[in-house]
């Protein structure tokens, strides 16, 4: 599969965010003006929020109104809550990596 380079870009970033912090999911969303956020999944006592939610968060906290792309790398596949959000926002498919990188589906 031949991604448009900035897909490329989310995808590598939610890779670093997963791998700077450990996690077991990373996520980046690219906004309308092309903004891009990445985060990993929180799993607190009191609070357990998924990357893509985490990424999304940031993005809206910081003014977008819809996104472009979103992107989450993982060893699993996304949540029903996960493809949700991104479909809200205006994602038409969420993309989907194995840790190295591989674009599943």
């Amino acid at each position: 599969m031949t991604l448009d380079p900035e897909d490329s870009k989310i995808i590598t970033l939610a890779r670093s965010a997963r791998a700077r912090n450990g996690s077991a999911e990373g996520a980046a969303v690219r906004d309308e003006t092309g903004r891009t956020y990445a985060a990993t999944n929180v799993a607190l006592e009191a609070l357990t929020l998924s990357a893509v939610q985490v990424a999304v968060a940031m993005a809206i906290s910081s003014g977008a109104r819809s996104l472009e792309a979103a992107a989450l790398v993982s060893e699993g596949g996304p949540s029903a809550a996960d493809e949700a959000v991104a479909a809200e926002l205006g994602v038409k498919a969420l993309l989907v990596a194995g840790p190295d990188g591989t674009v599943r589906g």
